[in-house]
């Protein structure tokens, strides 16, 4: 289970991690298991849709049960089924990367959405986040390509 205290330092460290890098200003949700949102900021200057698509990325990794990278290379080869999936998610699964499963060894135990720079750069956010809360962060990136 994600609880408050450590929802909340995973956005600030994806935050403060964001500042180091000088990023544009960042929107950030980290949503538990069952895809409630336990925590959320809003930087100053981040743009109109920022909330929805940062939890629209953290619920897709959630729905899919995969990182939104995954997503992402999946919708490239089968974009059809990522429609479709979309679809019955009410719209909310954004196939970019930035939407991070937080992993409690193996289970899953939220996600974080992050998103107002590159997808790269907000998924970069998001490992800094939740790593630094001492959880494992699973992108969806193919382990072999490490």
């Amino acid at each position: 289970m994600i609880d408050l205290a450590k929802a909340t330092a995973i956005v600030d460290k994806a935050l403060s991690h964001g500042r180091t890098l000088g990023l544009p200003p960042l929107t950030v949700a980290v949503l538990d298991a069952g895809g409630c949102l336990v925590s959320f900021k809003r930087e100053d200057g981040s743009s109109l849709l920022r909330p929805e698509i940062a939890q629209a990325k953290a619920y897709g990794a959630l729905g899919m049960g995969i990182g939104s990278r995954a997503i992402a290379q999946r919708a490239s080869v089968a974009p059809a089924f990522v429609s479709a999936v979309n679809a019955l998610a009410g719209g909310r699964l954004i196939p970019v990367p930035g939407g991070v499963l937080i992993r409690s060894a193996k289970a899953i135990i939220g996600a974080v959405g992050i998103t107002g720079a590159s997808s790269d750069q907000d998924e970069a956010c998001a490992v800094a986040g939740i790593e630094a809360a001492g959880f494992i962060a699973d992108t969806g990136a193919d382990p072999a390509a490490k």
